[in-house]
């Protein structure tokens, strides 16, 4: 096929719909409707002679034709897209957009951004609060922190280790005194159980101890550890939390851990497209950051 005739506009959305395998995020990610995807789609399967995807009732998925070809259009659009922010880095070289989970910039990055800013006062940080699965293609970020247990959980990027989540239950002292005291496991049961995401964590707590799944199934779930800190100082509940992102408070006794008995939730994970091809601001911040965290 001659270049000035290439369907640029189809395999465009051939390529966000084969990456989801799904037309709907596609054509979220591309701010057009579901329809003009599925046409899209099809009048590039017209052209080719071939199908791109096997059509069920509730899903699409890729055939090996789609496979091959959106194997090629992903390398050739990472290409485009590494040139153009290489082109545009002349014109916002002293801006550095970084995406981190609300967890972790409440937790330890907000605390710590003073110093950043002393330390490199010629760089603007454009901080952006997610806890979505980066796609470098679609984002403006040039690095990420992320929560995970696997650093493969994010595709066609690079991954450093951060450090490791163990968490323990915690609960305001001032919310024990005026209370239930507290002398075994089960005595916890007569607060209320703080949850991130869903029961489990507070399950696979509970296990060695034969408290029932049953006697669990209560209490409000959230959905970032910062919200449960917030919720255990206020003398809301017993929660789950990490030693390293509550010292002050346990210091200063407003905190106690009524049983220190952690365990691993995961890792934080500083996430980029390829570290070797970063700007200055995000090495700039790279090497601020690292020493400080794996000391932290």
């Amino acid at each position: 096929m001659k270049r000035n005739r290439l369907p640029l506009t189809a395999l465009r959305s051939f390529e966000a719909a084969g990456r989801h395998e799904n037309f709907t995020l596609a054509a979220q990610e591309l701010f057009v409707s579901q329809a003009a995807i599925s046409k899209q789609v099809r009048d590039l399967e017209g052209q080719i002679g071939k199908k791109l995807f096997a059509r069920s009732h509730r899903r699409v998925q890729l055939t090996p034709t789609g496979i091959q070809l959106l194997a090629v259009l992903r390398r050739s659009f990472d290409t485009i897209d590494s040139c153009l922010s290489e082109l545009c880095r002349s014109d916002a070289s002293s801006v550095l957009t970084l995406s981190v989970e609300p967890s972790f910039a409440s937790g330890w990055l907000l605390p710590h951004l003073k110093d950043f800013r002393e330390s490199y006062p010629s760089i603007d940080l454009d901080l952006d609060s997610d806890i979505r699965v980066i796609d470098f293609r679609i984002s403006e970020a040039q690095l990420a922190i992320r929560f995970g247990t696997d650093p493969k959980a994010w595709p066609t990027c690079e991954s450093k280790h951060i450090l490791d989540i163990e968490m323990v239950p915690v609960i305001s002292t001032s919310l024990i005194n005026g209370n239930s005291p507290i002398k075994s496991p089960r005595d916890m049961l007569s607060y209320t159980l703080l949850h991130e995401d869903d029961r489990e964590d507070w399950k696979k707590w509970f296990a060695a101890l034969e408290i029932t799944d049953n006697e669990i199934e209560r209490g409000p779930i959230y959905d970032n550890a910062g919200l449960i800190c917030q919720e255990i100082l206020d003398g809301h509940g017993i929660g789950f939390c990490d030693k390293k992102f509550i010292a002050e408070h346990l210091n200063s006794g407003r905190l106690t851990i009524p049983f220190d008995v952690p365990f691993h939730q995961g890792s934080y994970w500083l996430v980029a497209r390829d570290f070797s091809k970063l700007p200055d601001p995000a090495l700039a911040f790279i090497n601020w950051f690292l020493p400080r965290v794996l000391n932290f």
